[in-house]
């Protein structure tokens, strides 16, 4: 005759003879219990083949093993990457790693909110759709579930932030190119979401300026988080008019560049560094697959190992202590030029 089902843990510790906390005991820490209780717990759990609801334990307790990670656009492979990084430390951590999409809407990023306060997290981390967020509800947010910001700063929001410095990105490029060849022009959409967008373009600014040379910014219409479509769309119409200032592109971010490259390959255009070739096209992220274009997009990027450990790191340090730190902090990594043949 088969064993009776067992359906909750009081049931399950009725049945191996064991009281209920040592059970509980057992299932949050196995090396807490005596050997002997443990080894009669498995026995049990093969017999009955029991497996309890973690997720209702942890709501039980003060506080839980879960956490949050919350970026603005997953099929963008930049969070992709981050967001991969930042699940596995959590993992190897013993935390269960909860991630949210926001698809680039406020609505969406105020219901992963909600979403996640159901779950009782631990901590969260979160980079934040930025200028498209309710920062009424973010702020709420933060001030309810300890979190650390990541990718994009709020001023003000979270217990503390951590990324990669944006000046440097585009003080790096800017250089760089001025020192190779013509000085470049910076391509960017006209209205960013991205705050990381309106800081390389302060930066370009500031970083020609500093070398005694004229900015030159082109700004193309688009909204949404189809950049490749939108920088392929608006390198045509600049294309197709004539109105390159300078035969180097500079481009805010690496998928804008991808569009742009594929605009230049449609008009019979050779990128690339050496003779012969019409432009030179260079960008920043360090995007999953921008060594896979055509030519290898040089560009500035991210350290997404040390940005994802340290960003988790000090998530489980807030937690540690308490989901508050006495003061907010920032961490900013610098970023490394990448050198390919586009540029």
């Amino acid at each position: 005759m088969s064993q009776p089902k067992i359906k909750n843990m009081e049931a399950f510790a009725a049945a191996c003879g064991i009281s209920r906390p040592t059970i509980s005991k057992y299932f949050h820490d196995p090396g807490s219990v005596r050997k002997s209780t443990r080894e009669r717990i498995e026995a049990a759990l093969d017999q009955y083949d029991y497996r309890p609801n973690i997720f209702a334990m942890d709501q039980n307790r003060r506080k839980t093993k879960n956490v949050g990670i919350v970026v603005p656009y997953l099929a963008d492979p930049v969070f992709g990457e981050i967001a991969r990084n930042l699940e596995r430390r959590c993992l190897e951590a013993g935390f269960r790693a909860t991630l949210l999409s926001a698809h680039g809407e406020q609505a969406l990023e105020i219901e992963a909110f909600e979403r996640l306060k159901a779950l009782r997290p631990a901590g969260v981390l979160l980079a934040p759709l930025g200028r498209l967020s309710n920062l009424d509800a973010l702020s709420q947010f933060c001030d309810e579930v300890p979190t650390v910001l990541f990718d994009r700063n709020i001023a003000g929001v979270g217990q503390a932030f951590v990324g990669s410095d944006n000046e440097s990105f585009v003080s790096q490029s800017t250089e760089y190119l001025v020192r190779t060849g013509e000085p470049p022009c910076f391509f960017e959409m006209k209205s960013p979401s991205n705050p990381n967008s309106i800081a390389r373009r302060r930066s370009y600014k500031s970083s020609m300026e500093a070398l005694g040379l004229d900015p030159m910014t082109i700004r193309i219409e688009g909204k949404g988080w189809n950049l490749e479509e939108i920088g392929y769309n608006g390198a045509l119409r600049i294309l197709q008019k004539g109105s390159l200032p300078t035969n180097t592109v500079l481009c805010s971010n690496d998928r804008l560049a991808i569009g742009f490259l594929a605009a230049c390959h449609e008009k019979g255009l050779r990128i690339g560094r050496h003779k012969g070739c019409a432009m030179r096209v260079a960008a920043h992220d360090n995007h999953p697959f921008s060594r896979f274009t055509c030519p290898p997009l040089t560009t500035v990027g991210h350290d997404y190992d040390v940005v994802s450990n340290f960003g988790v790191e000090c998530l489980f340090d807030l937690i540690e202590k308490g989901g508050q730190f006495e003061q907010r902090t920032e961490t900013v990594f610098p970023a490394q030029l990448v050198l390919r043949e586009s540029a």
